[in-house]
């Protein structure tokens, strides 16, 4: 979130520099210093911000130097709940997290719950127009190319089955697809819950195309995807 951004937000709510600062908790000058560049909005403030000025969620700042993550799947669950996920909204949602944010962490998951693992497709879906710079390279640099790339792929699978080929979610994720493509790991993963040598060996004889160009082990197919 920049500065236009902000002020755009600000002014279609009908709200004054005054009536943000107090809710930011800091002076009128400085939310005019924000809105003209001069002053940087912190993730901090930006958060705050697009809590209350109801912004999408990738408006909010993905961490620049986020952790090695190892989670909960009630956790993952919550996250998904605060971007709106139909499966999860019977639970209380925490604060709202960058879509791409809430992918990473749940790709580094060894073991994914089924229930998560069906709900990513969904936020490639509904927020293509999430920090996709970031998530590449946090992908890149976290070996987790191969399992997104097959979420990519599952998700344009899902656009090509509705016939929305020609709309800008289909070309915003057809060109991550083949960025990803480009760094393609030559190791094989699993996405999902755990599998057995006997159950490993199955899926490979079962799994779909996308899933063994991207040498992923999981049976997940558009049809499987109850809420994309």
């Amino acid at each position: 979130m920049n500065g236009h951004v902000f002020k755009e937000a600000r002014c279609e709510r009908g709200l004054t520099q005054r009536e943000v600062a107090a809710r930011l908790g800091v002076s009128q000058s400085y939310v005019a210093l924000l809105e003209r560049g001069k002053r940087p909005l912190t993730p901090s403030l930006a958060r705050k911000a697009a809590r209350f000025l109801n912004l999408r969620p990738t408006a909010v700042p993905c961490d620049q130097k986020p952790r090695n993550c190892r989670t909960t799947t009630d956790s993952l669950a919550k996250r998904l709940s605060a971007l709106g996920y139909p499966g999860f909204t019977y639970l209380r949602a925490g604060w709202t997290r960058n879509p791409s944010e809430v992918l990473v962490e749940a790709l580094q998951q060894d073991e994914l719950d089924s229930r998560v693992a069906e709900a990513l497709p969904w936020v490639l879906l509904n927020y293509p127009d999430l920090d996709r710079d970031w998530l590449v390279r946090e992908a890149r640099l976290r070996g987790l190319t191969n399992r997104l790339g097959f979420l990519v792929s599952l998700a344009l699978r899902v656009l090509e089955q509705r016939g929305d080929k020609d709309s800008v979610a289909y070309r915003t994720l057809r060109e991550l697809e083949q960025l990803l493509s480009q760094s393609r790991l030559d190791v094989e993963s699993s996405f999902g819950p755990r599998l057995s040598t006997a159950q490993q060996e199955w899926v490979r004889q079962n799994r779909s195309e996308e899933a063994k160009r991207w040498h992923v082990l999981t049976t997940w197919r558009p049809e499987h995807l109850q809420y994309a």
